[in-house]
């Protein structure tokens, strides 16, 4: 009998843990969407949409730096997860591989810059902790991270902008360029 108690208290529990982490979520990252999404609206409409979309569109104009700069600028100013709102300037057939490229980089990017994306901090701080442990300085790690991750997202971002017009291509949504 004491068994089928303890099944039943740990199974309600795992709906009041499920319930806990809701709560935590309603009063902690979605007010904090909130806000960032309505302050990036209203930096859009200060300096006109026109004139964000064509920056993002020259800024974009090169596969380079649509998968370098754009995700860095986006992950860096916005942080996890409001960075992948930039892709709300990219064409279509863009805005997958730009997804792909700045989710990619909220882990790299931590080393330098822990506001982007605390969540991915204790990774970093894991690793790292190893180094402190050895007597290694922490630079190099932040950089080659940061740097690798600029790799990272640049190869991703074209594969998956190839990926996407192949596949758009083929369901007829996008024709021959």
């Amino acid at each position: 009998m004491d068994f089928v108690v303890r099944i039943a208290e740990g199974f309600i529990g795992m709906f009041q843990e499920g319930g806990d982490t809701f709560m935590g979520m309603v009063t902690d990252i979605i007010p904090l969407l909130i806000v960032l999404i309505t302050a990036v609206n209203a930096v859009v409409r200060f300096v006109g949409e026109d004139r964000v979309t064509r920056f993002a569109q020259k800024l974009t104009k090169y596969f380079i730096l649509r998968y370098t700069l754009f995700p860095i600028l986006a992950v860096f100013f916005l942080t996890n997860p409001m960075a992948y709102t930039f892709g709300k300037f990219l064409p279509e057939k863009q805005k997958p591989a730009f997804y792909d490229s700045a989710v990619s980089f909220v882990h790299p990017i931590t080393g330098l810059f822990p506001h982007a994306n605390p969540a991915e901090l204790f990774v970093y701080l894991g690793v790292s902790a190893g180094l402190t442990t050895l007597g290694m300085p922490l630079g190099p790690l932040a950089l080659m991270y940061f740097v690798t991750g600029v790799v990272v997202i640049l190869i991703r971002g074209i594969l998956t902008e190839i990926i996407t017009v192949r596949m758009m291509k083929k369901q007829g949504l996008l024709k021959d360029e």
